[in-house]
């Protein structure tokens, strides 16, 4: 089945039948990268994901539950705290913030090459001939993908930074706290705290502080902050189970040190 074949299939499902699949298809995602790179996987995983999930912000989908179509990215980038919460289950708060600036790192440097990309001068229609016609729109779509608005980037990337590091602060003082048990309080607890960070801190910077025209305080509150919270904490509720099943078994690189010790 053709690419093409599978988005038009796709698109004749329910949007929360799709949403289902992607929420499945991360978390099978990390845990694979996870059983077979160890803490590698999963930093891998958290660079694929700021990036994909700073693309797919670009399209807004309508689900049942909302009034007004929703941007997607939600899932995707939810799913960069299953990981970051595993790293510092299993590896220690230092590696868990490695991951957040390996996907900050990741996402700069994706930007910065794809400006570089555009920055070669587009071919006209008489350059092309028939046989290359196929490229003549790809400058203005990569343009719409990957020439991200400054105050989109900033708020994006504040946000990033200052709820990644709270969720593996407060992580950290839950473990503290319960040792190893309650895995389940340590999860959800920091998630759904840092993901109203994150929500809190894009929303002001990018529709009030940085915006041309600022919104009004209800839709900032009730749209573009509390909007989408309740899927983040769907998310971490669904991915508790994955990060309890990922505990269980030691990872290779962990494995190779138990084996060496």
């Amino acid at each position: 089945m053709s690419p093409e074949a599978v988005v038009a299939w796709l698109n004749g499902l329910p949007p929360e039948a799709v949403l289902v699949g992607q929420i499945g298809g991360c978390f099978a995602g990390l845990l694979l990268l996870y059983r077979q790179f160890g803490a590698a996987g999963l930093y891998v995983f958290i660079a694929v994901a700021v990036i994909g999930a700073n693309v797919e912000v670009l399209k807004a989908v309508q689900f049942g539950l909302y009034s007004h179509p929703v941007a997607l990215g939600t899932v995707l980038f939810g799913s960069t705290y299953l990981a970051t919460d595993l790293l510092a289950e299993v590896y220690g708060p230092a590696a868990a913030r490695r991951g957040v600036f390996l996907g900050f790192a990741a996402f700069l440097l994706w930007t910065v090459l794809m400006v570089v990309a555009l920055g070669f001068r587009p071919l006209s229609p008489a350059e092309t001939g028939a046989e290359m016609a196929w490229a003549l729109p790809a400058h203005g779509h990569m343009a719409a993908l990957f020439l991200p608005a400054p105050a989109l980037l900033v708020a994006g990337m504040t946000a990033y930074f200052t709820s990644q590091l709270f969720d593996i602060w407060v992580y950290q003082r839950l473990r503290r706290a319960t040792g190893s048990r309650w895995l389940w309080l340590r999860n959800n607890g920091s998630t759904w705290a840092s993901g109203l960070i994150d929500n809190a801190v894009f929303s002001v910077l990018a529709w009030v502080v940085l915006a041309a025209e600022p919104i009004g305080w209800q839709p900032l509150v009730f749209t573009y902050i509390l909007g989408t919270y309740g899927l983040r904490v769907a998310v971490a509720l669904l991915d508790t189970p994955v990060l309890y099943l990922a505990r269980r078994r030691r990872p290779p690189d962990l494995a190779f040190a138990h084996a060496v010790g």
